[in-house]
């Protein structure tokens, strides 16, 4: 089964970049990951469907808001490590989004 991974940012340009990086990442790897990127305020849409949702580093002050809607929905969630995230790392980010939907919440 798919598993399917929500990034968010400002705006969702910056996390499109990433997810783009991932989507190649996940190709190479031959894994069954779906990345999609959006802004913040398109959280509550997306919910439903989505096994994790990642913030944008530049975002970890919204994290406790995050938390409580993603506990609400039964989403896992986590803060994109800003080196992944600066050196746009699609590898970097594919180990995280496994590590957490593996192990749990960071």
């Amino acid at each position: 089964m798919t598993k399917k991974v929500f990034l968010v940012c400002g705006a969702g340009a910056s996390s499109g970049f990433m997810a783009a990086a991932a989507r190649k990442a996940t190709k190479k790897l031959g894994l069954d990951i779906e990345f999609k990127a959006k802004s913040e305020s398109e959280i509550g849409e997306h919910l439903n469907d989505t096994d994790l949702l990642l913030v944008a580093p530049h975002l970890k002050y919204m994290i406790d808001d995050v938390k409580s809607a993603c506990e609400k929905a039964g989403v896992k969630y986590g803060i994109i490590p800003q080196k992944v995230y600066g050196s746009l790392d699609g590898q970097g980010l594919v180990k995280v989004a496994e590590e957490i939907l593996q192990g749990g919440n960071e």
